[in-house]
């Protein structure tokens, strides 16, 4: 199971509650034990955290994590000093088109170690928390397999994520008369294109950390002009 829509699981506090009975690794048994919110809780009160991966490719049955990024967040503040970063041993080898886009080399992965070395520090920090992820194939399809591989049992867990919010919004608006008659241009969906829209600074892009945080601004921003802090957090959660 590594795709994941919005109308395969309508519970996730019920779904990850049957989790914690069939799940055989004890970390991700305590993930699912930590739970997550009722369906009807309004965004005000969650607490996020803001995920991005770094990786070998696009692939995640044949490419692997080099790097995650990620730092807690609510609507009002961003937690900066939580922030946490690691680098990983990739399973495959690094090519040299996805070293020009992430600047990550061998000598920055050298020593780093494997997944399940800090596969534990990682779910404290998810656990129990809405995961903020931009373009959700990539955190959540690349964890999910690599864990099948390290341990044969794959992890699932909601998301928000901002890029299918920014596709949906302007999914809508192209649908609009007006816009269908003027054939306006569809709109960059990218994280950098998307915080420009909401006239967020531009940050170098591909770091890990960075880009988490660029993700956590992004949705404080979304949910600010679009939506509403008593929205409930059925309506964006994947």
């Amino acid at each position: 199971m590594t795709n994941f829509s919005k109308q395969e699981i309508l519970n996730w506090q019920a779904f990850l509650e049957l989790k914690v009975q069939n799940s055989k690794d004890r970390r991700l048994h305590d993930f699912y034990h930590a739970g997550t919110y009722h369906n009807e809780t309004p965004l005000s009160d969650i607490d996020f955290v803001a995920l991005d991966f770094e990786t070998t490719g696009l692939d995640s049955e044949q490419n692997s994590i080099i790097s995650i990024g990620l730092v807690p967040f609510t609507l009002q503040r961003i937690f900066c000093r939580k922030a946490k970063q690691w680098y990983l041993n990739p399973q495959d080898k690094l090519q040299e088109n996805s070293i020009i886009i992430h600047g990550i080399t061998h000598s920055d992965l050298q020593g780093a170690p494997d997944l399940l070395l800090i596969l534990e520090q990682l779910l404290d920090q998810l656990a129990g928390k809405v995961v903020v992820v931009h373009y959700r194939h990539i955190e959540r399809d690349f964890l999910n397999h690599t864990l099948r591989l390290l341990i044969n049992e794959g992890i699932v867990f909601p998301v928000i994520d901002t890029m299918q919010i920014e596709a949906n919004l302007h999914r809508a608006e192209s649908q609009s008369l007006f816009n269908f008659f003027k054939r306006k241009r569809p709109h960059s969906i990218r994280l950098a294109n998307s915080r420009e829209r909401y006239n967020l600074p531009a940050y170098a892009p591909h770091d890990a950390l960075t880009d988490a945080i660029a993700t956590a601004e992004l949705l404080q921003a979304q949910i600010k002009y679009h939506f509403s802090p008593d929205t409930a957090i059925k309506n964006l959660w994947l």
